[in-house]
């Protein structure tokens, strides 16, 4: 019963109404962004075993003070564990669109004594990071719901430094297994079209979570 929980608290949580067009590289259907009502499955106790988080971030290799920014960071289920990984010396830029968000996530943080994580309140268009200063932007289930893709694109590759990474987690198209609606769910060959064509390189997907691809990308390098 909880697993069918789990995927009726996400159709839920989505509005069915907002259409927000397709990509224009892809042609896919650009899926409706999560609203505050999914907030709590965001924290849904099952997360942890239906996506193992901490196993995602040790295959990704966040060191001590590191600078990270959590794209679409939501009530910061991931911000919070980076914060944690990068240490005093590090700092995680938790950005998302939504400002309830971003209370949550700031309630959150205080209950569980993190100071080293700044809150971004950007927009669909810019993500409003430092530029220049991060060593690996992260968005976790959260890039198919861009609806201005290319130019939230071009905001992360300058917030990322020369040699920055963007890693995106993102539940597998390719598995009929995995119980998410289609429009939440990304294939290998579509994330590199689209963000091959927004100026980043493909540089490994990995395959160590139950659910996901980790996709690594890199900028690319200018000819």
């Amino acid at each position: 019963m909880r697993f069918r929980q789990s995927i009726w608290v996400l159709v839920l949580a989505v509005p069915v109404t907002a259409w927000q067009g397709q990509h224009p590289v892809s042609g896919r259907e650009i899926a409706p962004v999560m609203g505050m009502g999914g907030a709590d499955w965001l924290e849904r106790s099952e997360r942890e075993q239906e996506e193992q988080p901490e196993k995602g971030l040790d295959a990704i290799g966040i060191k001590p003070g590191m600078k990270i920014g959590d794209v679409g960071a939501g009530v910061g289920y991931f911000s919070i564990r980076m914060a944690r990984r990068v240490g005093a010396e590090g700092k995680v830029y938790a950005n998302d669109i939504q400002p309830g968000m971003l209370e949550r996530l700031r309630q959150r943080m205080k209950a569980a004594g993190v100071a080293n994580i700044e809150t971004v309140l950007g927009t669909a268009a810019d993500p409003k990071l430092p530029e220049g200063e991060l060593d690996l932007v992260l968005m976790v289930d959260v890039y198919h719901e861009f609806s201005q893709p290319q130019r939230m694109l071009a905001g992360i590759a300058r917030a990322l430094k020369t040699e920055g990474r963007l890693v995106l987690l993102e539940y597998r198209k390719e598995d009929p297994d995995v119980p998410i609606r289609e429009e939440h769910k990304m294939s290998i060959p579509m994330v590199k079209q689209e963000l091959e064509s927004g100026g980043f390189r493909l540089s490994r997907v990995l395959h160590d979570l139950p659910r996901q691809h980790i996709l690594i990308f890199e900028k690319a390098r200018a000819n």
